[in-house]
């Protein structure tokens, strides 16, 4: 009688384990696809959204439909994200007047840390404030830098996870020209 009593709690015990492993090996592919689902990537509409600039004003991404948008999210913290600052604004000047604009979404800091370090840099581009980092996690951004290049019809065009250097953003802004820019200075 004891021995069967046993075996049953046992047989209970290992059921009860189990049945928690499988919730848990559940619950984690479940927010490994539900994740992978939430990344943007090339092919996908952009998300829109309006952030403020460090200056107060509000933009919004479907402004800028008819422009290639080169979408750079950083900090100031991350260390290849500095390295880039300027090959970003050097080539921001060479293509701003060409259909493309940079956005560079700061993601988490504070206005005062922000502004400090564009202003060392000498970044004349808008700086937009994610500081709940919701864009962040509506385009699906891990680890940063990340810059999306977005078309002029507000088509993603590609997704580049690493820092970059002057020559790869020349060649990035080139390929988001609108085409009335390509055709008429191409």
């Amino acid at each position: 009688m004891i021995l069967k009593n046993r075996k049953k709690k046992r047989l209970m015990m290992r059921t009860v384990i189990l049945g928690i492993f499988g919730v848990v090996v559940g619950f984690v592919l479940f927010q490994s696809f539900t994740k992978d689902a939430a990344v943007v990537k090339a092919g996908d509409t952009a998300p829109d959204f309006k952030l403020k600039t460090l200056s107060g004003e509000t933009v919004q991404l479907s402004d800028y439909r008819g422009q290639g948008v080169f979408l750079n999210f950083w900090a100031t913290y991350c260390k290849p994200c500095e390295e880039e600052m300027p090959y970003i604004e050097n080539q921001y000047q060479a293509f701003k007047d060409e259909g493309v604009k940079v956005l560079a979404v700061d993601v988490g800091e504070n206005a005062l840390t922000v502004s400090s370090f564009v202003e060392r840099k000498g970044m004349t581009f808008p700086v937009l404030m994610d500081k709940r980092e919701e864009l962040l996690d509506a385009y699906g951004i891990g680890p940063i830098p990340v810059t999306f290049l977005v078309d002029e019809n507000g088509k993603v065009v590609d997704r580049i996870t690493a820092g970059l250097t002057e020559s790869q953003i020349r060649d990035y802004m080139e390929r988001i020209k609108p085409e009335k820019w390509r055709d008429s200075n191409g």
